[in-house]
């Protein structure tokens, strides 16, 4: 069953889940995961550990909130938070480092690749002294949304997580989509998280979960996290019954290709349009500059709704569409044809 629009690509989180995930949430053995009581759960805390080879993962409501647990974790109020100037955490998290845990943040302009070099890390990094609160975390994105789905290296993770360790500051990977990352590097999750303190992934984007992230990292830095889990409302009973088909969703990491493919011919067929222009995606993000049709970004994405094809608005003029695993090949046909029209 699909939405309303004929062609969805306003997220990877608008995917429905598969039978089979609504029989694993049928069937589920649950308990009450605040007194650690959901085999599910466990299972799936568990299974994520191992596949990210750390020691323990949480699991969360959302990719939001496994992210701002990290921050409260990692650092004490009236730290500063070192990140990139158009990641999620500063972006698009309502402010949550200050508002919930009283934390600052600095951002860097990282470029188009969403990484700071190690000397912009260095120059971003502030000792704690009479003065000044300090850095207390370093924050990565992999991959990088608002740059498009940037798959990031783990040398580029490495070089900049060295620097911030070397003057002890924790890091964190906002990994949301990390397992396209892995894809698309045609590497493991584990290879890319290897030398970061603590990461989060969404098992409801990509992998198809209908709800769902996991936060992971030392055990200490779990049993932390699970108190902060409660403090922010996280704390859920039988959550098995949405745990279940995040065990299921696990089984789709290597179709993300898929996507990737699906990403490429939609960015090259809308590129050909005239007045359109979209770069080569890495991975499951197009992001589409529409400034030479004509139309604004907000525009754009209302004549596309009108012929039944969803995307969102990144700026005035760029937008963003996301393929998933509910959308295929003809289904990106159809919204090039569609799209085609608005701009023909």
């Amino acid at each position: 069953m699909k939405s309303e629009l004929d062609v969805d690509l306003r997220s990877d989180t608008v995917t429905r889940p598969s039978a089979e995930m609504r029989e694993a949430a049928a069937t589920a053995e649950v308990g009450d995961d605040v007194y650690r009581g959901d085999p599910t759960v466990l299972e799936l805390e568990r299974r994520v550990a191992e596949t990210l080879e750390m020691e323990a993962a949480l699991y969360v409501p959302s990719g939001t909130m496994g992210n701002q647990i990290a921050v409260q974790v990692h650092t004490d109020p009236g730290d500063e938070v070192l990140l990139e100037g158009e990641s999620h955490i500063y972006r698009w998290e309502l402010g949550g480092a200050a508002a919930l845990s009283g934390a600052q943040t600095r951002p860097i302009d990282a470029g188009e690749r969403g990484v700071p070099t190690p000397e912009q890390v260095e120059a971003g990094l502030v000792d704690r002294d009479l003065h000044r609160a300090g850095t207390g975390l370093f924050a990565l994105e992999n991959t990088h949304n608002y740059r498009g789905g940037k798959a990031i290296p783990k040398t580029r993770i490495d070089d900049a997580a060295a620097v911030a360790h070397d003057h002890e500051v924790p890091v964190h990977v906002d990994g949301a989509r990390l397992f396209n990352a892995a894809v698309a590097l045609d590497t493991l999750a584990a290879e890319l998280v290897e030398s970061v303190d603590s990461v989060m992934v969404c098992l409801s984007k990509g992998l198809g979960a209908p709800v769902g992230s996991m936060l992971v990292g030392p055990e200490t830095f779990i049993e932390e996290a699970r108190r902060v889990r409660k403090l922010f409302g996280g704390g859920m009973r039988q959550a098995g019954l949405i745990a279940a088909p995040g065990l299921c969703a696990l089984e789709n990491v290597d179709r993300l290709a898929d996507d990737h493919a699906n990403a490429a011919r939609l960015a090259r067929g809308l590129d050909d349009l005239d007045g359109i222009e979209a770069a080569d995606p890495e991975t499951n993000i197009v992001v589409v500059d529409v400034s030479e049709t004509g139309y604004t970004a907000a525009g754009f994405l209302e004549a596309c709704t009108e012929a039944g094809v969803g995307g969102v608005e990144f700026d005035d003029y760029t937008v963003r569409f996301t393929t998933h695993l509910d959308v295929d090949r003809e289904d990106i046909e159809t919204a090039i044809d569609r799209i085609a029209t608005i701009v023909g």
